[in-house]
């Protein structure tokens, strides 16, 4: 199986996107609010992350992402994980800043 951190890395890249392309630039990860694994993911499954914004505060935004697997015997699509991220927008000197709303 595969080790979740790697899992949990994969979702905070893909969270990472959402929310710099919400913020309009540079963003940090801030915490993990709530994550479930649950299935395990084997080698050779192909991993999916999608990630929506949920919320935009005046810094912050929390992104939902979700983690999907096709199997590799060439079987289903399952959800094995789910997760809540939350990120906050950084100015030039890595200070946060507000997003556009």
């Amino acid at each position: 199986d595969i080790f979740g951190g790697w899992l949990l890395s994969q979702m905070d890249l893909a969270g990472g996107i959402a929310a710099y392309e919400r913020a309009g630039g540079r963003v940090a990860t801030v915490a993990v609010d709530a994550l479930s694994f649950h299935e395990p993911v084997s080698v050779g499954d192909v991993v999916s992350c999608y990630a929506r914004v949920d919320r935009v505060g005046r810094t912050s935004i929390r992104v939902a992402i979700e983690t999907y697997v096709r199997r590799r015997d060439g079987g289903h699509t399952e959800k094995v994980t789910e997760g809540t991220f939350v990120y906050v927008a950084m100015d030039t000197n890595g200070r946060p800043r507000a997003v556009d709303l």
